[in-house]
């Protein structure tokens, strides 16, 4: 699930994407990536919504938070 944040300064929404992405890593198994766009900005992204993630994501993915839930009990 992507989230878009729109009509800030460009620190603010990469500071937006970024404390979404570190709340949905603390649960999930897969990475959460911040995504830069031209024209939104910055988004998050859930590395589990696209398996593997598409060259042109990965080309623009500007920071990687790394899931925290463990299956390991």
């Amino acid at each position: 699930m992507a989230t878009q944040f729109q009509r800030t300064s460009t620190s603010d929404r990469y500071f937006a994407a970024l404390a979404v992405a570190e709340r949905r890593a603390l649960h999930s198994f897969f990475d959460q990536h911040i995504v830069e766009e031209k024209r939104l900005g910055y988004f998050a992204l859930d590395e589990g919504d696209y398996n593997a993630l598409p060259a042109h994501l990965a080309a623009r993915v500007v920071h990687t938070i790394h899931g925290a839930m463990s299956d390991e009990f």
